[in-house]
């Protein structure tokens, strides 16, 4: 339009020539625009150097101008017969038009140059995203294993001195450990189980322990109505309970109880684990690999700190987990 204007306002061309004029070099230069994409492409604003970037688009706007010029050029001689007002002004508007032709290289190709950016942004958040989860997930993975070697090895042990003492309870054992492990390899790839069917697993995992230990602690619970629905991370309970019965039933020939409360509060279900213990006996040495185990598990999958709190004193240690729901 501004090409126009010039031509047929102010340097009075001919109507024709000046509609002509503008639609072939608008033409031609929007036809070279979309070729700029290919050179765009190739020269890699990430892998060349600044210098040869610039003197290389240089050489390419000087080239496509010239092109650009000519074409139109020859285009309006071969069907217009030439005034000698227009010859005069396409003479000295040419700097004008070269001019123009440099700058409308410059501006295609950085737009091009934006989109391959974006284009690669978008695609390196999604690459990022894609390993963030998927490094997530092998540290979930791991955490998750780190559960059932302990347990088992403690097991196969028990199992194995069992069989010449008591083998009807070597057989009980055996059973029960079987019915724990198939629990296991069903929700193997489920990262998250119901409360119910997780304390189900629970009272498998402590029957197990009570034909080691027969009647040396008792388990009693006190869960309200709307927490057996909620969704929490499958097999963090079992690490929870093995951490009681290492550290307290281990520990002291006195019965131990084990209480479990859970209610929900706030968007949130909230588990506390307590138990009694013998203060006067001396504690095994252990790294707490359990409780850490829970903690990391509970970062990575709720990307939330303090879902986890330890009490410890007057005879009583207690655990307190917090799942948030929704």
């Amino acid at each position: 339009m501004l090409n126009f204007s010039l031509l047929f306002l102010s340097a009075k061309i001919n109507l024709k020539i000046s509609i002509f004029d503008s639609l072939v070099y608008i033409l031609i230069l929007g036809g070279l625009g979309l070729s700029f994409w290919y050179p765009t492409r190739y020269i890699h604003i990430e892998k060349v150097k600044t210098s040869k970037l610039i003197s290389t688009h240089l050489v390419g706007a000087i080239v496509t101008t010239i092109i650009w010029l000519s074409l139109g050029y020859y285009l309006m001689n071969t069907f217009l017969t030439f005034t000698v007002k227009y010859e005069n002004f396409i003479y000295n508007t040419l700097p004008w038009r070269f001019f123009i032709g440099i700058l409308f290289y410059a501006l295609i190709t950085s737009f091009y140059y934006m989109i391959i950016y974006y284009t690669g942004f978008q695609e390196r958040m999604i690459k990022e995203s894609e390993l963030k989860t998927l490094v997530t997930e092998a540290e979930l993975r791991s955490l998750k294993f780190q559960i059932n070697p302990h347990f088992i090895f403690n097991s196969l042990n028990s199992m194995s001195a069992l069989t010449e003492i008591d083998p009807k309870r070597a057989k009980s054992m055996i059973l029960k450990l079987a019915e724990f492990l198939r629990f296991i390899l069903a929700t193997n790839e489920k990262e998250k189980n119901t409360l119910k069917e997780e304390l189900k697993n629970i009272k498998i995992y402590l029957d197990i322990e009570r034909v080691r230990f027969e009647d040396k602690f008792d388990y009693v619970e006190e869960i309200e109505e709307d927490c057996w629905s909620v969704e929490i991370p499958s097999m963090i309970l079992q690490p929870l309970f093995e951490n009681a019965i290492k550290h307290a039933v281990y520990e002291t020939l006195d019965n131990i109880t084990l209480s479990l409360k859970a209610k929900v509060e706030n968007n949130y279900l909230g588990l506390i684990l307590e138990n009694n213990y013998d203060e006067s006996s001396s504690s095994r040495k252990g790294a707490g690999v359990g409780l850490r185990n829970i903690e990391e598990r509970l970062q990575l999958i709720y990307r939330e700190a303090n879902l986890m709190e330890v009490k410890k004193g007057n005879g009583n240690f207690r655990v307190s987990l917090y799942f948030p729901i929704g």
